[in-house]
């Protein structure tokens, strides 16, 4: 009996504890007295700013929490007396229970709670002292407690600022923030803040974050392109020879280059960046050259011999100038068509065999079936390139190009995509000189008269791997007229064929290749057939490419005013410049024979060999021009080497080294000298 009376009392003391907690919790109901409650310390962090739904202000007093309005309000046991405070004024602010250096406060009636996600409620449990409306805050106090501080890159001269405008409010627990990109991430010992000068962190001025509104960009980039080069080519002596008393044709053949280019990229772009196509872009690319020449020879550089045997030379162009506008997404997937106006980069095959260039033009491209189909149209009005640097001047050349190609992948294998191309060179008759005041277009053999060119070009091509071996092939028909060639001095009607086709193999981290280009030669220089391939705009990058001594050099046709071949070529085309003569369709054509090797050494080395051997398909063109009979067709042995290194494991830092050596075969001596022929360059690339 006396157990069970033990226990009824601590079952109603437990209660009575129960309704005194409950009090304490629950606050003053309506229509009551006010009761005191003990003085809480305000913790150190300050809590999110409370704002009103409605923007009225609200009370600086304390709130009851969201949960107690929610559940039944019972009636709280009387609190403990506390000490009577002093007499409140009429007009008086109602103390807060954050005032510092009280014991107790008076809580004033509290409003009516809207909803049970208000912030207030949460600030004033905890005892600590809130700006229950915005319009308390300053914009200071805004961007700390919605901006504050943050590691990320650099995000520029915009800041993320928190307005007052009541359209940005969210609701009683959120703030519009104006701009998302800028919101970065908390700091962390473990994060290192970007800056300015640092491309692989953050930063406004590569594309990273706005610079108008919240979707136009900006992207810019600085190179500078250094290329240090000695080689040796068959060079005439000239009729005022730079040593008297040698009566060879072909004097010393030694020669030094250094060209310097400054590139600034500028563009201004809006869209998502990586997420979806741009909307439109504007890119200028100014750049700002200068080359230096330094020959064992009169006449090699400058026609009058007075001048000496270097030369100094600057010039200022634009390597890209256009603007570009995304027509429409045509599919969830982001397929689209879009288009670019201006000075622009165009590559009409896998390997640059036809044209490759930045020049003047319109094009319009875009995508399929989730990109598997890739298609483009453009228009060229080519620039003529100058003379020294070989970049764009801002005149004409009087040559109208039109390309079209599309690209579909994972054709027959996966990995395996297969080109159809086709182009239309049209070259109006025109009559032009280079700025060291040679004659450069019509080509200056035979009777100069001038000519126009109209040719087709129908392409088909392959590039991809079966597994580990990969394939590149590519083959053109060219066809067309010729108004008047020089050499055959008629009009001709153009016929001519070109084929290459290179075969990989890839053992851990060597390639083994083999490759093999094909371009026809004319036959016969007094029909009225041309059967010598010429390209419009080559730029191949096919055995060995920049490593190799026949692909990168350039030198004239014996005793000639053209050239056989031109700098950056594979086709010994006999026209006077690739950049600022016409193509030539009677020409002896080339059958190249290579085997090559490439081996990443390390991470950041890499090593390229090659050797080619090369020969004339035919030699009666050459025979006409050189009033030679019997020229042989074999021009010799290609040897290279060439090393790409990036010291970073990026491309902010990019040496290119090579040499490479032609070893002479009777055909090359027949029109030349026996000495062998070298060459050697290195080129630095600096990219922010």
């Amino acid at each position: 009996m006396l157990r069970g009376r033990r226990l009824i009392a601590v079952v109603f003391s437990l209660i009575g504890v129960a309704g005194l907690c409950g009090a304490a919790e629950s606050g003053t109901p309506d229509n009551t007295a006010p009761s005191a409650v003990p003085v809480q310390t305000a913790p150190k962090s300050a809590p999110e700013t409370p704002i009103s739904v409605s923007g009225s202000r609200l009370p600086d007093v304390d709130v009851p929490s969201a949960d107690s309005v929610e559940l039944p309000v019972k009636k709280p046991a009387k609190a403990p007396a506390a000490e009577p405070d002093a007499p409140v004024e009429k007009d008086a602010k109602p103390q807060t229970v954050s005032d510092a250096g009280t014991k107790s406060a008076v809580a004033a009636p509290a409003p009516e709670v809207k909803s049970a996600g208000d912030k207030p409620a949460a600030a004033a449990s905890s005892g600590e002292f809130v700006k229950t409306n915005r319009a308390e805050c300053d914009d200071d106090e805004l961007e700390s407690i919605y901006a504050p501080p943050t590691i990320e890159g650099f995000s520029g001269w915009k800041k993320n600022k928190a307005r007052r405008s009541q359209t940005q409010l969210i609701d009683n627990d959120m703030i519009g923030i104006p701009d998302r990109w800028r919101i970065g991430i908390p700091k962390d010992s473990r994060h290192v803040k970007g800056n300015l000068w640092n491309p692989y962190r953050q930063n406004v001025i590569k594309g990273d974050y706005p610079i108008i509104g919240q979707s136009i960009f900006m992207e810019a980039d600085f190179v500078s392109d250094t290329l240090v080069e000695g080689h040796s080519t068959p060079t005439p002596s000239g009729v005022s020879s730079q040593r008297p008393g040698s009566f060879q044709f072909f004097g010393h053949p030694d020669q030094f280059i250094l060209q310097q280019n400054f590139e600034m990229s500028l563009s201004l772009f809006k869209g998502e960046t990586d997420f979806k196509p741009k909307e439109w872009e504007v890119r200028v690319t100014p750049v700002f050259n200068l080359n230096y020449a330094n020959v064992q020879e009169n006449f090699a550089i400058n026609i009058d011999p007075r001048q000496g045997r270097t030369r100094l030379d600057s010039q200022v162009t634009f390597n890209e100038f256009f603007g570009e506008y995304h027509f429409a997404d045509l599919s969830p997937n982001y397929d689209f068509i879009a288009s670019r106006t201006g000075i622009q980069f165009f590559n009409e095959d896998f390997r640059g065999f036809l044209f490759a260039d930045n020049n003047l033009g319109a094009r319009v491209f875009g995508n399929l079936e989730s990109n598997r189909l890739q298609y483009n149209l453009a228009a060229f009005e080519m620039l003529t390139k100058d003379t020294n640097s070989d970049l764009n001047t801002f005149d004409f050349k009087d040559h109208h190009v039109v390309l079209a190609n599309i690209i579909r992948q994972d054709t027959f294998w996966k990995g395996f995509n297969i080109l159809g191309n086709v182009a239309f060179s049209d070259e109006e008759a025109s009559r032009d000189y280079t700025s060291n005041h040679v004659i450069v277009r019509p080509t200056p053999i035979g009777d100069l008269h001038t000519h126009a060119n109209k040719v087709y070009y129908l392409g088909l091509g392959a590039d991809g791997h079966i597994g580990r071996l990969n394939n590149t092939t590519q083959f053109y028909h060219a066809m067309g007229t010729d108004t008047h060639n020089q050499l055959a001095g008629k009009r001709l009607t153009i016929d001519a064929n070109m084929f290459a086709t290179e075969m990989s193999y890839d053992m851990d981290w060597m390639r083994f290749r083999t490759s093999f280009f094909y371009a026809s030669g004319d036959q016969k220089t007094n029909d009225h057939k041309a059967g010598g391939f010429d390209s419009i705009f080559d730029n191949p990058n096919f055995a060995g490419g920049e490593f190799s001594y026949w692909v990168r050099q350039g030198f004239g046709a014996g005793n000639a005013l053209t050239g056989l071949k031109n700098r950056g070529s594979l086709l010994p085309s006999l026209n006077s410049s690739k950049g600022e003569g016409q193509r030539n369709f009677v020409n002896p054509g080339l059958k190249l024979y290579n085997i090559g090797y490439d081996a990443d050494l390390t991470q950041n080395l890499k090593a390229v060999m090659n050797v080619n051997y090369i020969q004339f398909d035919n030699t009666s063109s050459l025979e006409t021009l050189l009033h030679q009979n019997n020229i042989n067709k074999n021009i010799g042995f290609d040897c290279s080497l060439g090393m790409n290194y990036r010291p970073w494991l990026n491309n902010q830092v990019i040496i290119n080294a090579g040499v490479s050596t032609l070893v002479p075969s009777q055909g090359f001596k027949d029109i030349y000298s026996p000495k062998t022929l070298y060459a050697g360059f290195m080129g630095i690339t600096i990219r922010y």
